[in-house]
């Protein structure tokens, strides 16, 4: 794997999902990961990657699931399993808190928040690539959930693409650890171009501001 190197010009966070549901107690998803959401961190590792991205002048893109409303998928010709899923659970469904934002991780001024995508690409049908190639990025930082659908999807899209892509260990979950072994140590090294741990990325990141004028 290439060794990373963010330049705060061209590198962007993207943070797939960070809805209530997914992050929050009493999300309609959050009992399934919490276990190893807890394991690894993720809500610490999450508030880390984006205080410290924020600091170094990177700016973060958001990639939303679609907000579940009453029809979307009940007369497609082929929904996922996933879609299904959503269907009966009702998961991210818009007005409701569940599909809100993460208090944590709403969109802050500056940030960009791509369409919402319906599957499990956040480039798939959406302006996503449109806004990073406007904005000059070519290397993507990506975090959120989950690690082996949504993650893995909107990465190997944005590999195809031309992108650099790095994917963080600890600040993802998934319903297992096989699915978390799965996407980090089967799949995610054919594709993904650096695979790192919170620790590793902050160590990578550029100097902050504050550290820019105190070494001139």
């Amino acid at each position: 794997m290439s060794k990373p190197n963010y330049s705060k010009q061209t590198t962007a966070l993207l943070f797939v999902d960070p809805y209530n549901d997914f992050l929050s107690e009493g999300g309609k998803v959050w009992n399934r990961i919490k276990p190893i959401a807890e394991e690894v961190g993720l809500i610490d590792n999450l508030k880390a990657i984006d205080g410290a991205v924020r600091d170094a002048g990177i700016r973060v893109f958001i990639a939303p699931h679609r907000r579940w409303e009453p029809g979307d998928y009940e007369d497609w010709a082929h929904p996922s399993p996933t879609q299904l899923a959503i269907v009966d659970r009702h998961s991210f469904a818009r007005g409701e808190w569940g599909g809100e934002w993460h208090p944590d991780f709403a969109p802050k001024h500056g940030d960009v928040v791509a369409k919402e995508h319906w599957g499990q690409s956040g480039f798939a049908n959406t302006d996503l690539d449109q806004q990073l190639r406007q904005r000059g990025i070519t290397h993507l930082i990506i975090v959120g959930l989950l690690a082996n659908t949504c993650i893995e999807s909107t990465a190997r899209y944005g590999m195809e693409l031309g992108y650099h892509v790095t994917l963080v260990r600890d600040a993802t979950a998934a319903f297992t650890h096989e699915m978390m072994h799965a996407a980090h140590e089967l799949n995610g090294p054919t594709f993904a171009h650096s695979i790192l741990t919170t620790a590793e990325l902050l160590d990578a990141l550029p100097a902050t501001s504050v550290k820019e004028e105190a070494n001139k």
